[in-house]
């Protein structure tokens, strides 16, 4: 029986990807997204692609991130499959290597129990380029489960994680449910459960 469900939240729980909307507001959006895609299909280290990406961010007011933040859109059926599964009695976490300011405001909204992502650094009302947090490496995801788990006392048998790239793939080698939602190649070869169809509710009739 499961008790634990783990998501993303980049392309997953949200459609899109956080930082490529925060690049836009520069000019700055196919070059970001051009980072991100070789992140997340994993031919680029995802630590070097975050500093890569949040150092062109400097200078963008922190007001515009926090407005893009809390305006994202959300994956279709995200709420009610969240809602679905603490109906059966399952802890829902949100892991991201994107950013609190999404993350911490989708919360709420979204019904999940916590989330760890990572901080853009912001000084005098203005983004720096430099960031920190929870979610900075590959392995971050992987090793921030195995700590939950721990925690909560809750098996790798009796754990579910979702995701769609690269940097979900520590995490999946801790899960026995693994579900690659619209998901890049090298994530969907790992996974025992695969959504092709941009709709989170999918995954009830599977597990």
């Amino acid at each position: 029986m499961l008790k634990l469900a783990v998501f993303d939240f980049d392309s997953t729980l949200m459609d899109g990807e956080t930082i490529d909307f925060f690049a836009e507001e520069l000019g700055l959006g196919e070059q970001v997204a051009a980072i991100t895609e070789e992140a997340m299909s994993g031919r680029l280290d995802f630590f070097e692609s975050l500093q890569q990406r949040a150092s062109l961010l400097k200078g963008l007011d922190y007001s515009v991130v926090q407005r893009i933040s809390q305006s994202l859109p959300y994956m279709n059926g995200a709420k009610e499959t969240i809602a679905e599964l603490k109906k059966r009695g399952l802890t829902v976490v949100c892991f991201s290597g994107g950013f609190r300011t999404a993350t911490g405001y989708a919360k709420d909204i979204l019904g999940y129990d916590a989330d760890f992502s990572n901080v853009l650094h912001e000084k005098d009302g203005k983004l720096t380029g430099l960031v920190g947090g929870d979610m900075m490496f590959g392995h971050s995801k992987g090793d921030m489960l195995q700590r939950l788990q721990n925690i909560l006392g809750v098996s790798e048998k009796e754990t579910l994680v979702c995701g769609d790239g690269a940097n979900d793939l520590s995490m999946f080698a801790h899960a026995g449910t693994r579900v690659a939602f619209c998901a890049r190649d090298i994530l969907e070869r790992e996974a025992n459960i695969i959504i092709k169809e941009k709709d989170l509710t999918k995954i009830l009739s599977e597990i």
